[in-house]
Protein backbone atom coordinates (compact mmCIF):
# COMPACT_ATOMS: atom_id res chain seq x y z
CA UNK A 1 0.00 0.00 0.00
CA UNK A 2 1.13 3.67 -1.07
CA UNK A 3 2.30 5.72 1.95
CA UNK A 4 0.48 8.89 0.50
CA UNK A 5 -2.00 8.64 -2.06
CA UNK A 6 -4.00 10.97 -4.31
CA UNK A 7 -7.13 10.12 -6.52
CA UNK A 8 -9.06 12.37 -8.50
CA UNK A 9 -8.38 15.44 -6.23
CA UNK A 10 -9.81 18.96 -7.19
CA UNK A 11 -9.36 22.09 -4.97
CA UNK A 12 -10.33 25.47 -5.51
CA UNK A 13 -9.52 29.22 -4.49
CA UNK A 14 -12.62 30.91 -3.65
CA UNK A 15 -14.73 29.98 -7.37
CA UNK A 16 -10.97 29.84 -8.90
CA UNK A 17 -10.74 26.01 -9.55
CA UNK A 18 -7.05 25.42 -9.39
CA UNK A 19 -7.18 21.14 -9.35
CA UNK A 20 -8.97 19.14 -11.75
CA UNK A 21 -7.71 15.55 -11.57
CA UNK A 22 -4.81 15.09 -9.76
CA UNK A 23 -3.17 11.70 -8.97
CA UNK A 24 -0.26 10.40 -7.34
CA UNK A 25 0.78 7.50 -5.70
CA UNK A 26 4.28 7.85 -3.21
CA UNK A 27 5.63 4.57 -0.95
CA UNK A 28 7.75 4.19 1.82
CA UNK A 29 11.52 5.63 1.18
CA UNK A 30 10.62 6.52 -2.49
CA UNK A 31 11.49 9.77 -3.81
CA UNK A 32 9.03 11.36 -5.97
CA UNK A 33 9.39 14.48 -8.43
CA UNK A 34 6.30 16.68 -8.58
CA UNK A 35 6.98 18.65 -11.81
CA UNK A 36 5.35 21.26 -14.28
CA UNK A 37 5.55 24.73 -15.09
CA UNK A 38 4.51 27.51 -12.99
CA UNK A 39 0.36 27.74 -12.24
CA UNK A 40 0.15 24.41 -13.25
CA UNK A 41 -0.85 23.23 -9.76
CA UNK A 42 2.55 22.35 -8.10
CA UNK A 43 2.04 24.24 -5.12
CA UNK A 44 -1.45 23.67 -4.54
CA UNK A 45 -1.43 20.08 -4.40
CA UNK A 46 1.30 20.31 -1.87
CA UNK A 47 -0.88 22.52 0.50
CA UNK A 48 -3.41 20.02 -0.05
CA UNK A 49 -1.41 17.15 1.03
CA UNK A 50 -0.06 19.52 3.90
CA UNK A 51 -3.53 20.30 4.77
CA UNK A 52 -2.69 24.08 4.63
CA UNK A 53 -5.84 23.71 1.62
CA UNK A 54 -9.40 21.45 1.95
CA UNK A 55 -10.01 19.60 -1.43
CA UNK A 56 -13.32 19.80 -2.92
CA UNK A 57 -12.84 15.88 -4.98
CA UNK A 58 -11.13 13.01 -4.48
CA UNK A 59 -9.60 11.53 -1.73
CA UNK A 60 -6.38 12.41 -0.11
CA UNK A 61 -5.19 9.44 1.73
CA UNK A 62 -1.72 9.15 4.01
CA UNK A 63 -0.42 5.86 5.34
CA UNK A 64 -4.12 4.64 5.19
CA UNK A 65 -6.26 7.32 6.97
CA UNK A 66 -8.06 9.87 4.51
CA UNK A 67 -7.19 13.23 5.39
CA UNK A 68 -10.32 14.48 4.02
CA UNK A 69 -11.02 16.59 7.62
CA UNK A 70 -7.58 16.87 9.03
CA UNK A 71 -6.53 19.94 9.84
CA UNK A 72 -2.66 21.11 8.69
CA UNK A 73 -1.18 20.33 12.72
CA UNK A 74 -2.42 16.92 12.98
CA UNK A 75 -1.19 15.99 9.83
CA UNK A 76 1.86 16.77 10.96
CA UNK A 77 1.69 14.93 13.73
CA UNK A 78 0.83 11.92 11.43
CA UNK A 79 4.55 12.36 9.90
CA UNK A 80 4.14 14.86 7.12
CA UNK A 81 6.95 17.43 6.96
CA UNK A 82 6.68 20.31 4.74
CA UNK A 83 9.58 22.44 3.46
CA UNK A 84 7.67 25.13 2.16
CA UNK A 85 8.45 27.45 -1.09
CA UNK A 86 10.21 30.81 0.40
CA UNK A 87 11.44 29.03 3.28
CA UNK A 88 9.27 30.97 6.02
CA UNK A 89 11.97 30.30 9.02
CA UNK A 90 10.87 32.31 12.30
CA UNK A 91 13.29 35.55 11.36
CA UNK A 92 13.30 36.50 15.32
CA UNK A 93 13.87 33.43 16.44
CA UNK A 94 17.87 31.49 16.28
CA UNK A 95 18.48 29.12 14.42
CA UNK A 96 18.29 26.67 17.53
CA UNK A 97 15.18 27.89 18.78
CA UNK A 98 13.54 27.52 15.45
CA UNK A 99 14.94 23.68 15.04
CA UNK A 100 13.18 23.04 18.35
CA UNK A 101 10.18 24.88 18.19
CA UNK A 102 8.24 21.42 16.40
CA UNK A 103 10.79 18.82 17.45
CA UNK A 104 9.43 15.92 18.17
CA UNK A 105 11.17 12.19 19.75
CA UNK A 106 12.71 10.83 17.14
CA UNK A 107 15.86 9.81 14.92
CA UNK A 108 16.42 13.11 13.89
CA UNK A 109 17.31 15.00 16.92
CA UNK A 110 20.08 18.57 16.85
CA UNK A 111 22.82 16.60 16.92
CA UNK A 112 21.92 15.02 13.38
CA UNK A 113 20.71 17.98 11.64
CA UNK A 114 23.86 19.62 12.36
CA UNK A 115 25.59 16.92 10.91
CA UNK A 116 23.56 16.94 7.45
CA UNK A 117 24.01 20.48 7.75
CA UNK A 118 27.05 21.53 9.74
CA UNK A 119 26.57 25.34 8.98
CA UNK A 120 23.23 24.97 11.41
CA UNK A 121 25.13 23.58 14.43
CA UNK A 122 27.79 26.54 13.57
CA UNK A 123 25.19 28.99 13.57
CA UNK A 124 22.88 28.09 16.69
CA UNK A 125 23.33 31.51 18.45
CA UNK A 126 22.24 33.93 15.48
CA UNK A 127 18.66 34.58 14.81
CA UNK A 128 17.42 33.28 11.41
CA UNK A 129 16.95 37.13 9.81
CA UNK A 130 20.67 36.75 9.68
CA UNK A 131 21.43 34.22 7.41
CA UNK A 132 22.08 33.93 3.99
CA UNK A 133 19.41 33.02 1.76
CA UNK A 134 20.95 29.19 1.77
CA UNK A 135 21.54 29.06 5.00
CA UNK A 136 17.51 29.62 5.67
CA UNK A 137 16.50 26.81 3.25
CA UNK A 138 19.13 24.06 5.13
CA UNK A 139 17.31 25.65 8.18
CA UNK A 140 14.01 25.19 7.17
CA UNK A 141 14.66 21.48 6.12
CA UNK A 142 16.28 21.21 9.40
CA UNK A 143 13.26 22.40 10.98
CA UNK A 144 11.37 20.23 9.31
CA UNK A 145 13.15 16.84 9.56
CA UNK A 146 13.00 17.81 13.45
CA UNK A 147 9.36 16.63 13.54
CA UNK A 148 10.54 13.14 12.29
CA UNK A 149 8.42 13.11 9.66
CA UNK A 150 7.62 9.71 7.69
CA UNK A 151 7.09 11.94 4.47
CA UNK A 152 8.91 15.20 4.17
CA UNK A 153 7.94 17.47 1.21
CA UNK A 154 10.61 19.92 -0.51
CA UNK A 155 8.48 22.46 -2.60
CA UNK A 156 11.03 24.60 -4.76
CA UNK A 157 14.14 23.92 -2.23
CA UNK A 158 16.79 25.29 -4.56
CA UNK A 159 15.17 28.01 -6.08
CA UNK A 160 17.04 31.31 -6.14
CA UNK A 161 19.97 29.80 -4.49
CA UNK A 162 24.17 30.29 -5.31
CA UNK A 163 24.86 26.56 -7.25
CA UNK A 164 27.42 25.92 -4.42
CA UNK A 165 24.73 25.66 -2.32
CA UNK A 166 22.12 24.29 -4.75
CA UNK A 167 24.76 21.49 -4.82
CA UNK A 168 25.04 21.31 -0.77
CA UNK A 169 21.08 21.16 -0.76
CA UNK A 170 20.69 17.85 -3.12
CA UNK A 171 23.78 16.33 -1.85
CA UNK A 172 21.61 16.13 1.76
CA UNK A 173 18.51 15.11 -0.35
CA UNK A 174 20.73 11.95 -1.81
CA UNK A 175 21.74 11.27 1.46
CA UNK A 176 18.57 11.56 3.05
CA UNK A 177 16.95 8.84 0.67
CA UNK A 178 19.96 6.86 0.81
CA UNK A 179 20.61 6.89 4.14
CA UNK A 180 16.74 7.16 6.26
CA UNK A 181 13.45 5.27 4.98
CA UNK A 182 12.18 8.79 4.38
CA UNK A 183 9.36 9.28 1.62
CA UNK A 184 10.20 12.73 -0.40
CA UNK A 185 8.19 14.58 -2.67
CA UNK A 186 10.52 17.16 -4.21
CA UNK A 187 9.53 20.11 -6.99
CA UNK A 188 12.60 21.47 -8.80
CA UNK A 189 12.56 23.11 -12.24
CA UNK A 190 16.53 21.40 -12.76
CA UNK A 191 15.53 18.30 -14.22
CA UNK A 192 19.20 17.24 -14.41
CA UNK A 193 19.29 17.36 -10.51
CA UNK A 194 15.76 15.98 -9.99
CA UNK A 195 16.71 13.20 -12.42
CA UNK A 196 19.88 12.69 -9.67
CA UNK A 197 17.24 11.53 -6.90
CA UNK A 198 14.06 10.82 -7.94
CA UNK A 199 12.18 7.22 -8.56
CA UNK A 200 9.34 8.38 -9.75
CA UNK A 201 7.64 11.62 -11.64
CA UNK A 202 4.40 13.46 -11.95
CA UNK A 203 3.86 15.97 -14.15
CA UNK A 204 0.65 18.51 -13.50
CA UNK A 205 -0.38 20.36 -16.15
CA UNK A 206 -3.44 23.11 -15.28
CA UNK A 207 -4.50 20.91 -12.32
CA UNK A 208 -4.39 17.42 -14.11
CA UNK A 209 -2.15 14.69 -13.69
CA UNK A 210 -0.58 14.08 -17.15
CA UNK A 211 2.14 11.73 -16.94
CA UNK A 212 3.46 9.33 -13.99
CA UNK A 213 5.74 6.91 -14.14
CA UNK A 214 9.57 6.18 -13.59
CA UNK A 215 11.77 8.99 -13.99
CA UNK A 216 13.78 7.06 -15.82
CA UNK A 217 11.24 6.65 -18.40
CA UNK A 218 10.78 10.17 -18.66
CA UNK A 219 11.44 11.22 -22.69
CA UNK A 220 12.23 14.28 -24.58
CA UNK A 221 8.69 14.66 -26.41
CA UNK A 222 7.03 14.64 -22.68
CA UNK A 223 9.27 16.92 -21.38
CA UNK A 224 9.23 19.61 -24.38
CA UNK A 225 5.41 19.31 -24.63
CA UNK A 226 4.83 19.76 -20.52
CA UNK A 227 7.85 21.24 -19.32
CA UNK A 228 9.69 23.34 -22.06
CA UNK A 229 9.49 27.24 -22.23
Amino acid sequence: MSLLKLAHVSAFYGPSQALFDVHLALDEGEVLALMGRNGMGKSTTVKVISRLMRHRGGSVVFDGQDLGHVPAHKAARAGIGLVPEGRRCFAPLTVHENLIAAARTGHWALTRVCELFPRLGERQGQVAASLSGGEQQMLAIGRALMTNPRLLILDEATEGLAPVIRQEIWAAVQRLKVETGLAILVIDKSLRELGSVADTGVIIEKGVTVWSGAFGALDRATTDRYLGV
